[in-house]
């Protein structure tokens, strides 16, 4: 797993997916919150990362939790981020997610 990243970065990431979540009505507890970080920490295993794509890929995670979203698409958007060789793919990844949601 990817735990390259200092504790308080890792705090900081992990606050930031509860504020997120009480923003959105749904609060997240610490528990969950480091569940999130460390699911997209071992989705991005074995790719250096900056703090922010890691932050970006919990946060997505968050959403498709929040939305109820089907566990097929879930599975689909996972093994899409472990596809990915840098972590300017997991961006672009994450980009295409979003532009397709606005549709």
């Amino acid at each position: 797993m990817n735990d390259s990243f200092p504790p308080d970065i890792q705090r900081s990431i992990q606050q930031s997916l509860q504020e997120i979540a009480s923003q959105m009505g749904q609060p997240l507890d610490e528990i969950a919150a480091e569940r999130l970080y460390r699911d997209a920490g071992i989705l991005l295993d074995g790719i250096r990362c900056e703090p922010l794509t890691l932050a970006r890929l919990a946060g997505t995670l968050l959403v498709y939790q929040m939305q109820n979203t089907e566990p097929e698409e879930l599975e689909w958007f996972k093994s899409q981020v472990q596809q990915c060789s840098s972590d300017e793919e997991v961006e672009e990844l994450i980009e295409s997610i979003n532009r397709t949601d606005a549709l």
